[in-house]
């Protein structure tokens, strides 16, 4: 007999070991995320899975998936606390999104329309970072970036080496290069590297790559975000 959580009033089987966002995504039951990778360990660091396990707050990321578990995935409470932190990392960066190439490739855009977002509610206050574009075939956008932790790991776990981390907190925190004069041309980053392409944002780009894909023909313009992502999900567990 196997073992069920149960999402929203439905029965869902998991298996010994998958967290809750997995279990629900082999049930095809979206949970909003971004920072949440299927190839990587989860980390739970932008909150936008937050569910409630038995009326507790959890990462569905990170939380595993156990017996007993009543969970509350879809409420107007967590939708109205999902909304104010993605306009909270719109804020908090300069997504303008009409001026970005990442346009309808971008899963905070994609997440934004998914929750209805249709204003960014708080004034904007983000700090003036600057732009990185050494590299003879990556840039990044720092004033882009929302602490996904997605590069430091790809680095880290896929590519074998050390190119990102995140360093300091608050207002100061921000992504920096490995490299002795902290700029990316001195990093050994590839643009072929898998950090070089998961960046959930417009933050990290590959030159002379823009516009290939026409606006209106990309990703999210004629997909929801949940219908990407969980097909992305099980091509991943497939594959």
């Amino acid at each position: 007999m196997s073992k069920t959580i149960n999402i929203d009033g439905q029965e869902v089987p998991f298996q010994e070991g998958q967290t809750i966002m997995q279990a629900a995504t082999a049930a095809d039951i979206y949970i909003p995320h971004l920072c949440h990778n299927p190839g990587y360990e989860p980390h739970g660091s932008c909150k936008l899975c937050t569910v409630q396990v038995n009326g507790r707050s959890c990462t569905a990321c990170t939380f595993p998936a156990m017996e007993g578990q009543n969970i509350v995935n879809s409420s107007q409470q967590l939708d109205e606390d999902r909304k104010k932190i993605t306009q909270m990392l719109f804020v908090e960066g300069n997504h303008l999104c009409p001026s970005c190439e990442k346009t309808g490739n971008c899963q905070l855009q994609g997440v934004a329309y998914y929750l209805n977002m249709l204003d960014n509610h708080f004034p904007h206050f983000f700090a003036n970072r600057e732009m990185d574009a050494s590299h003879p075939d990556l840039l990044i956008d720092h004033n882009r970036c929302i602490f996904c932790n997605l590069c430091v790991r790809a680095s880290r776990e896929k590519d074998g080496k050390n190119v990102f981390a995140i360093s300091g907190r608050g207002i100061n925190k921000r992504l920096i290069v490995n490299s002795v004069s902290g700029k990316l041309k001195d990093s050994d980053i590839d643009v072929n590297d898998h950090a070089a392409h998961i960046c959930p944002t417009g933050a990290i780009l590959i030159k002379r790559t823009g516009y290939a894909i026409p606006i209106g023909e990309r990703v999210y313009d004629n997909k929801q975000i949940d219908v990407v992502s969980l097909a992305q999900e099980h091509n991943t567990h497939d594959g």
